[in-house]
């Protein structure tokens, strides 16, 4: 038999080159387009009950300390909002006065008929009862003023209540959607790190076959353990943003929750409108305005001080005295009732009021000022927030189209990589490239939506439409 010693020679051959290739044809195939699969594998387990953030601002509302504080000085401010308190109603006390005299008497007369006391332990009392009213019909009309003020006040409580609230549901839509970003900051590094571990397994084949050197090899093992240690981090702000939000709900701060993971930014807010309702409803506008007008209730009530002011008395009280002193009256019952008016003219205090008036027209004005500047800040606020707003827009569809530029050139790159036409660094800043723009994507978007809860919030229109 003829043995073809070339045929035996080619299948040795073919069978140990199989030995090497093989096991690097098959990592090859497995991490083809590592980046779309890495986006559409990976996926975040969320630990706890899943919250919306309907549920979050309901439970702030609710718990929140700082809007239970604003309530409770609204219902301080509704308990001192009555007639009594601004002077409508009389002033009724009733006074009861037990006195009690002892005495040692030594008393000489001029006629000689009466021989000289000498009496030691005398016992004396008298006792008053009876009830006082006065009532003030006429203060200059500073009853009136009062009464405003106070209706005032409440407005005013009413107002910072409403800046409370308004601040809380901002806060923890804020915060919720910082969650939302921190999550999907996590995936993008997850994303990253996969890949990572795609071009390890890739490099690790390539130094076990001999087709690239040890560096390229400790160089990927370097790369990955980077992207393993900013995944970390990551996990630490994820952590660390949902103890600010547990916060904000009143609860233990580690209480695990999930939220949704996408993040919807409104593009249809106007400015004009925005504007408008800022001028009209922003609490602290009203906050300002009302306090304008507190301090010309002041400068009235001090005015109306300079005016007579007319006092109805009456006076009934019931006297029993005890003499035993042994002269004038022994026993006596009287029954008195003293009525009348009293008028008192302010005349002069020392020009005191008037300087109390003038200190009062300054307040009222630096209200004035206040006020004035309250709207220019909030004019100002509401223009710098718009126009974030706007960029922000811009920039989430710029980041759009960057972010899926850049996934299909780490693709390209990896590709490039794998056989050998690009090296570790290239490929490497095409990586970090597109780790950038997935974060700049996230960023943009939460900007946005931080711009939108702000625009919302100091329009007054954010416990309506917050989303």
């Amino acid at each position: 038999m003829t043995v073809n010693y070339n045929y035996f020679a080619r299948m040795r051959f073919l069978f140990v080159f199989s030995l090497f290739v093989f096991p690097y044809v098959l990592v090859a195939q497995a991490l083809q387009n590592p980046a779309q699969r890495a986006v559409q594998q990976t996926v975040l387990v969320q630990q706890g009950e899943q919250i919306t953030l309907a549920d979050a601002i309901a439970s702030a509302l609710e718990k929140n300390y700082a809007i239970r504080i604003a309530r409770a000085q609204e219902r301080i401010a509704n308990n001192n909002n009555t007639f009594g308190n601004a002077g409508f109603f009389p002033l009724v006390s009733a006074q009861l006065q037990r006195n009690y005299i002892k005495q040692n008497l030594r008393q000489e007369f001029f006629n000689a008929l009466q021989p000289p006391q000498r009496i030691y332990g005398v016992n004396n009392n008298n006792l008053t009862v009876g009830p006082v009213v006065q009532w003030t019909i006429f203060n200059g009309l500073g009853m009136f003023v009062a009464y405003d003020r106070l209706n005032e006040l409440v407005r005013l409580s009413e107002a910072n209540t409403r800046a409370n609230v308004e601040a809380t549901v901002a806060d923890i839509a804020t915060s919720y959607y910082d969650v939302i970003r921190q999550l999907q900051r996590l995936v993008a590094f997850r994303q990253a790190l996969e890949i990572s571990g795609d071009r390890l397994e890739l490099a690790r084949a390539n130094y076990e076959v001999g087709t690239r050197s040890k560096v390229d090899f400790l160089s990927a093992q370097v790369d990955y353990n980077a992207d393993s240690a900013a995944y970390l981090a990551q996990e630490q702000a994820v952590r660390n943003a949902k103890v600010v939000l547990n916060t904000l709900l009143v609860r233990d701060p580690n209480t695990e929750f999930a939220v949704r993971d996408t993040i919807i930014v409104r593009p249809d807010l106007v400015l004009e409108n925005l504007r408008q309702s800022v001028l009209a409803n922003n609490p602290q506008l009203v906050t300002a305005a009302l306090n304008r007008r507190v301090a010309y209730h002041d400068i009235r009530l001090l005015q109306a001080q300079q005016l007579p002011q007319v006092d109805l008395l009456a006076n009934y009280n019931f006297i029993a005295q005890n003499n035993e002193a042994g002269f004038g009256i022994r026993q006596a019952r009287n029954d008195v009732l003293t009525y009348g008016i009293r008028i008192a003219v302010p005349i002069f205090n020392g020009f005191n009021q008037r300087r109390l008036i003038q200190n009062a027209k300054i307040n009222s004005l630096t209200a004035e000022y206040q006020e004035a500047n309250q709207r220019l800040q909030l004019q100002s606020q509401l223009e710098q927030t718009f126009n974030q707003y706007q960029n922000s827009l811009k920039l989430v569809n710029l980041e759009v189209l960057n972010y899926q530029i850049a996934i299909q050139n780490v693709d390209i790159a990896y590709e490039r990589y794998r056989v050998g036409n690009s090296t570790a660094v290239e490929f490497r800043d095409v990586q970090r490239n597109a780790v950038a723009a997935q974060t700049r994507l996230i960023d943009a978007e939460f900007n946005a939506k931080a711009a939108e809860i702000e625009l919302l919030r100091l329009s007054s229109t954010i416990v309506q439409n917050v989303r």
